[in-house]
C-alpha cells in the first residue's frame, strides 16, 4: 500500500476537497484525485462519495482514513527515530500551545527553550486545547498543552494547576466578595470561550453539579476582548488565577475565587500514549517540568539547657 495514496486520501478529507488537499502535498488536483482512486482500486472499495464538487466518506472509507491517520503518523515517528540514531545534528520540535496562558506560562519556557538549544527549530502551533489534541492524535503535532482529564489515548506530564477565578464588573453587588459559590451565579448572564477551548467544559460541568444551565450570551477566543466584555458589564466569566489577579487593578473588574470543586485550570504536556518522542520534545518536558515539592524540614531535636535527658 503507497503512504502517498494514503497521504493524498487524508488530506482530501481533513481539507473538505481534491484541490484544498493538492496545496497541502504540493501536488496537482488531477494527481491528488488519481491518487485516491488508485487507493479505491487497490482495496476494491469506494471510500469517497463524491456529489458535486463535495465528498463525504462511506463507512469503508471513516475505516481507511482512522487507520491511516496512526499509519502516518507511525512513519512520521520511525523517521525522526531514524534521524537521531543516524546522528541529526539539529532537529525538529511540533509544538502545540493553547490561546489562554501560553503568555504567562509558556513564553518565558520557550524563550529557555530557544537559548538552551538553538539548533532546534519548533513549529509552534496555537489553538483551543480540543483542536491540539486532535492534531496530537494526528501525528501532526509532537506534544501539546491540554487541559486534564485527557482520555486514555494519551500520555501525560503535569506543567501547572491553577484555580478559576470569577470575573465581575465593578460595582457589580458580587464585587466586594473574598469567595463566592457557583450555584449563587445562576442567574447572571455567562461570556464563555470560543468552540474548542477545554475550559467551557470544565465550567459547564461545575454549573451542572450545581444544578442549573448557565445562559451564554456571548463568546470569545481572545483573552483581552473577554475581559473587555465582563467590565462593560455584559456578562461574568472566569481566568486562571495567574492572569487575572495581575490585569483586576487596570481592567475595570474584580477577579474572586470559587468554593467550588472542580474549578480548575489543571494544564499538562500531552502526546499520543506509545507513540516515539524524540530528544527535543524530552528536552521540552524537562524544561516543563514542575520542581518537586521541598521535603518538609522537621524541626531539629532542641539541645543546650533546655534539652530533655534521654529516657
Amino acid at each position: 500500500m503507497d503512504l502517498r495514496n494514503l497521504r493524498a486520501f487524508v488530506e482530501v478529507v481533513r481539507q473538505g476537497g481534491f484541490s484544498q488537499a493538492a496545496k497541502v502535498v504540493f501536488a496537482t488536483q488531477s494527481t491528488v484525485s488519481k491518487a485516491v482512486r488508485q487507493l479505491e482500486d487497490e482495496l476494491g472499495l469506494t471510500l469517497l462519495d463524491r456529489i458535486g464538487h463535495k465528498s463525504r466518506l462511506t463507512p469503508a472509507g471513516e475505516i481507511v482514513f482512522r487507520r491511516a491517520v496512526s499509519m502516518l503518523a507511525e512513519r512520521d515517528d520511525l523517521i525522526r527515530e531514524l534521524d537521531e540514531l543516524r546522528g541529526l545534528k539539529r532537529g525538529s520540535l511540533r509544538l502545540g500551545l493553547p490561546a489562554i496562558g501560553s503568555h504567562i506560562l509558556f513564553a518565558p519556557l520557550f524563550t529557555a527553550f530557544r537559548s538552551r538549544y538553538p539548533g532546534i527549530e519548533v513549529q509552534l502551533t496555537e489553538q483551543g486545547s480540543m483542536r491540539l489534541e486532535e492534531l496530537v492524535m494526528a501525528g501532526e503535532l509532537d506534544l501539546a498543552a491540554s487541559l486534564l482529564p485527557v482520555g486514555e489515548e494519551f500520555d501525560w506530564q503535569e506543567v501547572r494547576r491553577e484555580p478559576l477565578d470569577l470575573l465581575v464588573p465593578l460595582g457589580h453587588p458580587l464585587a466586594e466578595r473574598e469567595q463566592v459559590e457557583m450555584a449563587e451565579l445562576a442567574e447572571l448572564p455567562f461570556i464563555l470561550f470560543g468552540e474548542g477551548f477545554a475550559l467551557n467544559p470544565i465550567i459547564l460541568r461545575v454549573c451542572q453539579r450545581c444544578g442549573f444551565q448557565p445562559t451564554v450570551v456571548g463568546r470569545s477566543s481572545q483573552i483581552d476582548f473577554l475581559m473587555q466584555l465582563v467590565a462593560s458589564g455584559l456578562g461574568i466569566s472566569f481566568l486562571p488565577r495567574l492572569i487575572a489577579r495581575p490585569r483586576q487593578e487596570d481592567g475595570h473588574f474584580r477577579a474572586i475565587a470559587i468554593a467550588d470543586e472542580g474549578m480548575d485550570w489543571h494544564i499538562a504536556m500531552v502526546w499520543r500514549r506509545g507513540s516515539y518522542l524524540s530528544k527535543a520534545a524530552k528536552a521540552w518536558l524537562e524544561l516543563v517540568r514542575p520542581p518537586a515539592p521541598a521535603p518538609a524540614r522537621s524541626d531539629p531535636a532542641p539541645t543546650g539547657p533546655t534539652a530533655s535527658p534521654p529516657k
